[in-house]
């Protein structure tokens, strides 16, 4: 472990990381969270700051540590990670990758396993937040690399500041915060932590740009865009939609319609791939077509709107008189005789609402 570093910058303290999760708002009255955790001096950071943060509004955090299990240290590792963060009064899971290793494309596999254990870590505890360390020296390495294999003006945006799976929603908020001011962080509080040697190994793309030097990137504001997009998306969710009994949930038909197109195209793709538990959103042409049905006035086939129907995507569509009031809106499950988890619709609204999140595992243990 190591308790020195070469830069001297500002630590982060409680009020900067504040203004950093707010863009993420709403979250639950004592929020939970989930913090991805290595045992390097990215993720320890985060970890105590989050639990600060979770803390100070009553909630509190889960570390998740996974243990890749592909070198004869990683074990031990991951247990002092554990036996640290018990110091610092923070509790912490240890996963394991167990099974047979790719021979092949390693670190792809390596970072699938990792995602699959968080998720389903944060299902079982019913943590609706996870948190990962990514900052700006992460961001702009990962442009630099997709920069070099010419990808769109999606890629050229660099990690989404928010994604909503459909268990748990990911959020990255260091993402323009310097690593150098995270090391500070943990120099200031005098925390050691574990350098990962696969950092430094040079058979991995971003360790090669680390040791040759990060091109500047040229971040555009693309990905704060992004995130001001995500946001709306969710206050856009908490007004408009309700959960049902029956793990769907309703829609308000004249509110859609008066939200801006590209705000309702966006909502209405978030809850199309949440609820039918697909890994990517509908295609684009389908869910124009779906929203002139959704926002268009009932037609003349009585008042329960059942022959405006649809699916899309692993979800039906049911247009239905609301309870206690003339109005009609839109009712969205999954699909008849679909099997799968209970999905979320989205983390952000269940936040405000966290009794009514389907998907909660009630089973008995």
């Amino acid at each position: 472990m190591r308790v020195s570093d070469s830069a001297e910058p500002r630590p982060v303290d409680g009020a900067t990381f504040a203004r950093l999760m707010a863009p993420f708002e709403p979250f639950e009255t004592c929020p939970e969270l989930g913090v991805a955790v290595s045992g390097g001096r990215d993720s320890l950071s985060l970890a105590l700051l989050a639990h600060e943060w979770a803390s100070a509004r009553g909630g509190r955090i889960l570390a998740l540590i996974v243990d890749h299990g592909l070198r004869p240290e990683a074990a031990g590792e991951a247990l002092g990670a554990a036996r640290l963060l018990e110091g610092l009064g923070i509790e912490s899971l240890i996963r394991r990758w167990t099974g047979a290793k790719p021979s092949g494309g390693l670190q792809q596999a390596a970072r699938a396993a990792r995602y699959r254990l968080l998720r389903e870590a944060c299902r079982e505890r019913g943590i609706l937040h996870l948190l990962v360390a990514h900052h700006a020296d992460d961001q702009a390495e990962t442009i630099a690399m997709r920069t070099a294999r010419a990808s769109g003006p999606d890629g050229l945006a660099g990690m989404a500041a928010v994604v909503e799976w459909p268990e748990v929603r990911l959020l990255r908020p260091l993402l323009r915060m310097p690593r150098a001011r995270l090391s500070a962080t943990l120099l200031s509080r005098g925390v050691p932590w574990i350098d990962d040697p696969s950092n430094s190994d040079p058979r991995f793309e971003r360790a090669r740009l680390r040791r040759d030097g990060t091109p500047a990137a040229r971040l555009s504001g693309a990905d704060g865009v992004r995130a001001g997009r995500e946001l709306q998306t969710a206050g856009a969710g908490v007004a408009l939609l309700e959960a049902r009994d029956d793990g769907g949930v309703a829609i308000d038909r004249v509110l859609l319609g008066c939200l801006p197109v590209d705000l309702r195209r966006r909502l209405a793709s978030r809850v199309v791939q949440a609820l039918g538990g697909g890994d990517h959103p509908p295609r684009r042409e389908r869910l124009e077509r779906a929203l002139v049905r959704l926002c268009a006035a009932a037609a003349d086939r009585g008042r329960s709107g059942r022959g405006q129907d649809f699916t899309l995507s692993g979800c039906q569509f049911s247009l239905r008189q609301s309870a206690g009031s003339r109005e009609l809106e839109w009712i969205v499950r999954p699909e008849n005789g679909r099997k799968g988890r209970q999905p979320l619709i989205p983390a952000a609204f269940f936040a405000c609402y966290p009794a009514a999140a389907t998907h909660l595992d009630r089973s008995p243990t």
